[in-house]
């Protein structure tokens, strides 16, 4: 009986641990979104001498972030390198650093946190058409009518139609995009793949690709003068910041760095299913930070759009859950 009990109270407070380390990811993820307002956007006054290009800005970010994680790929192991799957892993790490890129993009192109933020919540359903029509899942009926409504509230936290709407405002659906076929490729590297070989091959690959894709935009920047807008890239712009922004750039390192470990830590502890529903609580925390320290506040139709994504995501995954 006293064994049994010492197992509850074990298993409870590792579930509670993991809670915590997930809202904790989540407000640190709203720091992160905020120092990248800072450090791209044209608009944003603080830093207005030393603003950076999104792609230099988000290559610095993983390698200063990768430093930061070396203990954690230490503490992981390198013997979990071992895979049949080499061209996946970094087919999956050049999705996500291509998502990286789109979505540091939006804020140089100065979308607002809110609505970057609000727009991510499309990624589930994006996942769910990734999963039909690449793993062979199949799509219910349940999941069709979510990913509807989801699009409409997307639709609505946009505002096409209104006056505030711009092409960049899409960024971050493409971004959603992006990271949603890094998780569908997790998934299909799950049947063969450890969660460590996933987290490590991820780690040490992202940096090379934002390398890689730093590089390729430089190239197009330098070849083709004013074809691409200068807060994507001004050429082979791999410099350090300068003045206060390098301060600003190990900062966004180390709570990158941070992230990964708070997230990888709560997964080890809790599964997936309980812990998605604490992923939304990015949407108040970054509002709230774009609200107090950069005055961007939520067009009218924000809330009920989000709501509407929101509700769909947590219909869907309690049917399947029950089911």
């Amino acid at each position: 009986m006293n064994q049994s009990a010492s197992q509850t109270n074990t298993a409870a407070n590792g579930i509670m641990t993991a809670t915590l380390y997930m809202v904790g990811a989540q407000v640190i993820y709203a720091i992160v979104n905020f120092t990248y307002d800072v450090l791209t956007n044209p608009w944003n006054p603080m830093l207005a001498d030393a603003k950076m290009s999104s792609s230099s800005a988000v290559f610095w970010q993983y390698l200063i972030a990768t430093l930061f994680a070396l203990p954690l790929i230490m503490r992981i192991g390198l013997h979990h390198l071992k895979t049949t799957h080499p061209w996946l892993h970094e087919l999956r790490a050049l999705a996500s650093a291509l998502g990286a890129q789109v979505f540091v993009f939006g804020f140089a192109s100065g979308v607002p946190v809110w609505q970057m933020v609000g727009l991510l919540l499309t990624g589930p359903f994006f996942v769910i058409a990734g999963s039909v029509l690449f793993l062979g899942e199949k799509l219910t009926t349940t999941r069709l009518l979510a990913s509807v409504v989801a699009f409409i509230g997307a639709f609505m936290i946009v505002g096409i139609g209104g006056g505030g709407f711009t092409f960049a405002s899409l960024l971050p659906v493409a971004a959603a995009a992006l990271w949603s076929a890094t998780t569908v490729i997790s998934k299909y590297l799950s049947r063969d793949e450890t969660p460590e070989s996933l987290t490590l091959y991820l780690l040490l690959l992202i940096v090379v690709n934002h390398a890689a894709i730093g590089i390729v935009l430089g190239v197009l920047a330098l070849a083709l003068p004013g074809v691409l807008p200068a807060g994507l890239s001004t050429g082979i712009d791999f410099g350090l910041p300068s003045g206060d922004a390098v301060y600003w750039m190990v900062f966004l390192g180390l709570i990158t760095a941070m992230t990964q470990y708070l997230l990888w830590s709560a997964y080890n502890l809790a599964d997936a299913t309980y812990l998605q529903p604490f992923d939304d609580i990015k949407v108040p925390l970054n509002v709230l930070m774009g609200w107090l320290l950069l005055s961007q506040v939520p067009g009218i139709w924000f809330w009920p759009g989000a709501a509407l994504i929101l509700g769909a995501s947590l219909y869907i995954a309690t049917r399947e859950n029950r089911a």
